[in-house]
């Protein structure tokens, strides 16, 4: 049991565990502020009466859903500039540089 112990304080597990739960919070915001912000906003720039994740591409028989994939997309740009400057503004950028 103690070298359990030393093994979570000595590699971080703490820390790494909380990014974690925060990770999942701040990526539930971010799919709320698409999904009930930014993409009723597209919409309407649009001219687009139904859900802007029902965009689609019609081939043949074949259905090419590329709303939902711009959506998703949206998704991972707001959350990467929420991360970096996150980082940015907290200084946590400083902690891996290596001092001489």
């Amino acid at each position: 049991m103690k070298g359990f112990i030393e093994f979570i304080r000595e590699r971080g597990v703490v820390g790494l565990a909380v990014g974690f739960i925060l990770g999942g919070a701040v990526s539930k915001v971010v799919a709320a502020l698409v999904t009930d912000i930014i993409n009723p906003l597209i919409n309407i720039a649009l001219g687009s009466g139904e859900g802007f994740r029902s965009a689609a591409l019609h081939i043949g028989p074949a259905e090419i859903l590329y709303g939902d994939m711009i959506s998703v997309f949206i998704d991972f740009i707001v959350i990467a500039l929420v991360v970096y400057f996150g980082v940015k503004i907290l200084h946590l950028d400083r902690l891996d540089k290596k001092e001489p």
